[in-house]
């Protein structure tokens, strides 16, 4: 699973609709109200033998509705930015940045499963999987037997939302970890706007 569609999904992650889980579930009391969340992250991508192919981390930030920017600061830089219209994706090292319509993006990935539209049970099957490794465990499987990704899997502390497990159709599983996670703390406006930097290379897309 590449970074991009990663975020997509996380960005998805905080508009579904809680009201469909169970009523007293620590993801339920994790999203219920949630307005805006920052917080600094590592990601590992494992292959089916369990070896490190791919390792990254950085910041993230998110507002509802639609607005949310990752910043990856290594291995390389990229940010990705989304006013709630447009997604703009600049990788630095390659000076280059790619618009296109949230709306195409969306689409065009796994996340479209759990966009806000519909309750979340209509797409997954959800079971609570109890506490593994300090943490608590929801799974979330799609319906969708054409889908990219076998599994999610959301750990939390208490009710902090500190870890995520993906896994996708060719055995590899993406981990997340979120640190010095803020909550319905102000993010400044122009956090979610993207300017191109002079000189770079810009492909604006429909698709």
């Amino acid at each position: 699973m590449t970074y991009r569609a990663v975020v997509y999904l996380c960005f998805c992650l905080f508009f579904f609709s809680s009201s469909a889980l169970f009523a007293n579930d620590k993801f339920t009391v994790f999203f219920q109200n949630l307005k805006t969340l920052s917080a600094d992250f590592e990601q590992v991508v494992e292959n089916s033998q369990l070896s490190s192919i791919a390792k990254a981390s950085g910041k993230l930030w998110i507002q509802r509705p639609g607005k949310f920017r990752w910043d990856y600061t290594t291995p390389y830089e990229q940010q990705i930015v989304s006013d709630g219209k447009k997604l703009w994706i600049f990788d630095t090292d390659l000076e280059q940045v790619t618009v296109k319509p949230v709306s195409v993006s969306m689409g065009n990935t796994p996340a479209v499963l759990l966009s806000d539209t519909k309750p979340v049970t209509d797409t997954f099957y959800i079971q609570e999987i109890g506490s593994r490794a300090g943490l608590y465990w929801v799974e979330l499987k799609p319906k969708d037997s054409d889908a990219s990704f076998t599994e999610i899997r959301l750990g939390f502390d208490a009710t902090v939302l500190t870890e995520m497990l993906l896994e996708d159709n060719l055995g590899q599983t993406t981990q997340l970890k979120f640190t010095s996670l803020r909550r319905n703390a102000a993010i400044a406006a122009e956090t979610f706007e993207f300017t191109p930097p002079a000189g770079v290379d810009v492909f604006e897309t429909t698709e």
